[in-house]
């Protein structure tokens, strides 16, 4: 009589491999997570006339304006120049998050939050 249940060819052994590799990625990819969480960048636009510092959460952490750039005649131009900061330190913090994260997967990707 066949056996049943369970696999042939000595499967169990190559799942419980990849159980493993898979709990050691994810804990990998926690401590990378935490550890991008804690970082600060800082970018700036118009010349570093406005500065914007960003945590790994993407919290803005401090805006600087230069006080030559404060035009009560042009807000809009100020307004530009903070936008552009912020967009470049959001846009920092995902490149970088994004890379650091491909070396914990491999460039697998798989549509991981970060």
């Amino acid at each position: 009589m066949a056996k049943r249940g369970g696999f042939s060819g000595g499967m169990p052994g190559n799942m419980n491999n990849l159980m493993k590799q898979a709990q050691r990625m994810q804990k990998q990819m926690e401590e990378k997570t935490k550890e991008l969480e804690e970082k600060e960048w800082e970018t700036s636009a118009g010349g570093g006339a406005v500065k914007v510092k960003i945590s790994g959460k993407k919290e803005i952490l401090a805006v600087t304006i230069d006080k030559d750039v404060v035009d009560p005649e042009d807000v809009e131009m100020l307004e530009d120049l903070v936008r552009a900061a912020v967009n470049e330190a959001i846009r920092t913090v995902e490149e970088e998050t994004n890379a650091a994260m491909s070396t914990v997967t491999g460039g697998l990707g798989g549509g991981f939050p970060f």
